[in-house]
């Protein structure tokens, strides 16, 4: 680490002398009590401008960047009136005394200019964590300009450095690294965004290779930019070769579970086992595919939740996709009758029901078959299909209530055990029987 301890001790010294020889003048506290009461002023016009206008209803049909600046102006209202009130007192305090006496109500003047535009330029950030960001920072630097000590600033950021290798790394490197970042990533986003936007809407791309080349196009514009901002620094990207080891080692051990889902996704993407619409059953989870990301696909069960599996997951465990090369699906009714029906009649109510059931397809007709005896009645296997998956549980529930009417109205029963309990003489041991109910 190296810094000149004595150039930060001067300019400390140099500018608290000058702060207590301004505090010490009279006219200090005269504009100080100027710029308060033109800050009360200015609240109160702003409450009552912001109470008589809706901006909503007013510039619903101008231009956007006409509404955007609307906006901004009457939400800022008591900044503008501010700037004004004290643009308004400098003026008559030159006319009445000497410049030197109304210097403070010029550079509060100044700084409510200052934020304003920058307000104005920051309206167009949609990210509000981003936008508070950029208004404090660009006001710190403005209001540094303004009362002259940006340079002593910058220069005494500059002095502090640590040394690694042939990196030298100051508090001035490391801000203008970040304003360059924030700003090459949002520009990338915008980026990334358009082209999203126009590739989605593209006919021609199936829904994976769509995901595939919007993802493909994220991490290198995101590449570009974080190499960029670096070069534009002045960090040689080859002094970055002493971390590199230390990144394999971190990708290695913390981070390995990270890459394996990101890898996973880019084969799932290329093989196409899976995509954006895809109805799948992945161990107990079941439902649509709503999203696939880089980490996770999101999975939306219908009942309101969605289940983010990962993509190491759909690689390494067993996945139904019941969509995969066709959208035809079978649906399997299970039940039983008693022995006192008569089994080809069953078939063919069966077979008649689910051939009248409204999503059933024309095209395959349901089978019914005979697929046990077993000690309480028959078993029975009905088949039939239908053209989507979605609300196969509902197609398959009509079909067993319309079953259950058929059953009544010819007089078939569906076993289910009967227990039968004799006690003989108050003794203990109970005799229990299974019958079949007719």
């Amino acid at each position: 680490m190296d810094f000149n301890l004595k150039d930060i001790l001067d300019f400390l010294h140099s500018a608290a002398r000058s702060v207590g020889a301004e505090v010490t003048s009279p006219w200090f506290y005269f504009q100080l009590g100027l710029v308060l009461a033109g800050a009360g002023i200015a609240f109160a016009v702003s409450a009552l401008i912001q109470s008589r206008i809706d901006t909503t209803s007013l510039a619903t049909r101008w231009p956007l960047l006409l509404r955007r600046t609307v906006r901004v102006l009457v939400g800022s209202a008591w900044v503008a009136v501010f700037a004004a009130l004290m643009v308004l007192t400098r003026n008559v305090m030159v006319l009445a005394t000497w410049p030197s006496r109304s210097y403070l109500i010029m550079i509060a003047a100044k700084l409510a200019f200052a934020w304003l535009i920058i307000r104005l330029v920051a309206s167009g950030i949609h990210n509000s964590l981003v936008v508070r960001v950029v208004s404090v920072g660009a006001f710190l630097v403005a209001a540094l300009s303004i009362v002259g000590q940006l340079d002593p600033v910058i220069d005494a950021l500059d002095s502090v450095a640590i040394t690694l290798g042939g990196l030298r790394l100051t508090p001035l490197l490391l801000i203008k690294l970040g304003v360059l970042l924030i700003l090459a990533l949002w520009l990338t986003n915008v980026v990334s965004n358009f082209a999203e936007s126009r590739i989605t809407q593209s006919g021609d791309l199936t829904p994976s290779l769509q995901v595939l080349l919007v993802k493909m196009i994220r991490v290198g514009l995101m590449i570009f930019a974080v190499a960029v901002a670096l070069s534009a620094v002045g960090i040689n990207l080859s002094a970055l070769a002493i971390f590199s080891g230390a990144a394999g080692v971190g990708i290695g051990f913390g981070l390995q579970k990270i890459v394996a889902n990101f890898i996973s996704g880019i084969i799932l993407l290329v093989d196409k086992s899976v995509k954006p619409g895809d109805l799948v059953t992945i161990g107990d989870n079941s439902g649509r595919i709503s999203a696939m990301n880089t980490r996770y696909i999101s999975v939306a069960a219908g009942d309101g939740r969605e289940f983010l599996i990962p993509n190491e997951d759909l690689i390494t465990q067993k996945v139904t996709n019941w969509t995969y090369t066709d959208k035809n699906t079978l649906v399997k009714v299970n039940f039983a009758t008693n022995y006192d029906a008569d089994p080809r009649l069953v078939c063919k109510l069966a077979i008649d029901i689910a051939a009248s059931a409204p999503r059933a397809l024309k095209a395959k007709p349901p089978g019914c078959l005979l697929t046990e005896f077993t000690d309480a009645g028959m078993k029975f296997s009905l088949t039939f299909w239908i053209a989507d998956p979605d609300g196969m549980d509902g197609v398959k529930s009509e079909v067993m209530l319309s079953l259950w009417d058929a059953f009544k109205r010819e007089g078939i029963h569906v076993p289910y055990p009967v227990r039968e309990i004799r006690v003989r003489g108050g003794v203990l041991p109970v005799e229990t029987t299974v019958e079949s109910s007719t």
